[in-house]
């Protein structure tokens, strides 16, 4: 199988884990991973509050990119905010009035035919959940694991296309069949804050706390997400949410491909685990994960 792959951002930067996680465990499976040429910046959440235009034709300029990379016609994203703005565009781009005005824009013809996947797609879907179950070395077995979705893997449906998107299972179908165990909890598509995190520091604590509190709650050990933004906050922020609130969470927080990669028998420092801002190490260590 082979898909265009749009890292964006912050799988470059902040969220360099995620890429390194994926790239892995996509080669485990056979995957082959081929980077838009010359992307650029999807405009997240910034680009469609101040320039409407500017923010459907970032996204459009990517998508006309895909088909400049070896004609692929299925585009891989793993960040939830920019898999949001690939499909959100594609959505918009049904008027022709402003598709005629974007590829102006970009100066390019923009293709109505690519599909939009997010990574937790690529692999239930794609790959297949049986493929994958074959392939685990080291089961997770034991392992409680709270899935997070947050705002955007599934919402708004008439833009993703999902029908399970307030009560999603594609991740915990994903989980269970690494062996772990998927817990019951409230809070998998509630709202971590996003972007308000240096905005409304506050805002963002307090809310990622509900997640925190909810998953210790569900008996959960570790939380898994698919959006740098939402590890950036839950990962990033407990010794804030800690001070603040007098709580003690020490909860780690994986990348859903993370957890994959620990599974399929590559090394924990190979997939950047030890990257986490909340120790992860001794956690793995404890369960003789690493």
């Amino acid at each position: 199988m082979k898909l265009a792959y749009y890292p964006g951002c912050s799988l470059h930067s902040s969220s360099v884990e995620y890429d390194i996680s994926t790239r892995k465990v996509c080669a485990a499976l056979g995957i082959e991973l081929v980077e838009v040429k010359d992307w650029i910046c999807c405009g997240s959440s910034p680009a469609h509050q101040y320039d409407d235009l500017m923010s459907v034709a970032l996204p459009a300029k990517n998508l006309a990119m895909v088909r400049q990379t070896d004609d692929l016609k299925q585009v891989c994203a793993p960040c939830a905010s920019c898999y949001s703005r690939l499909k959100v565009t594609q959505q918009r781009l049904k008027d022709d009035n402003l598709k005629k005005d974007v590829e102006k824009v970009i100066d390019m013809e923009y293709p109505e035919d690519i599909e939009v996947l997010h990574m937790l797609d690529v692999v239930t879907e794609k790959a297949g959940i049986d493929n994958i179950k074959e392939k685990v070395v080291k089961n997770l077995s034991g392992l409680k694991v709270a899935c997070y979705y947050g705002c955007l893997m599934t919402r708004p449906p008439k833009v993703t296309g999902k029908k399970q998107y307030e009560n999603p299972t594609q991740m915990e179908s994903l989980v269970e069949a690494l062996g772990a165990e998927a817990v019951d909890w409230n809070m998998k598509t509630f709202c971590c804050g996003a972007a308000f995190a240096l905005t409304k520091t506050d805002v963002v604590l307090e809310l990622t706390k509900k997640i925190l509190t909810d998953a210790e709650a569900s008996d959960a050990d570790a939380i898994s997400v698919g959006c740098p933004l939402c590890h950036a906050n839950l990962d990033g922020r407990q010794t804030q949410i800690n001070s603040k609130f007098k709580t003690n969470f020490h909860t780690p927080i994986f990348y859903f491909t993370e957890l994959m990669g620990l599974a399929l028998g590559i090394e924990a420092k190979e997939l950047g685990i030890l990257k986490h801002i909340t120790d992860a190490g001794k956690f793995l260590n404890e369960r003789a994960l690493v």
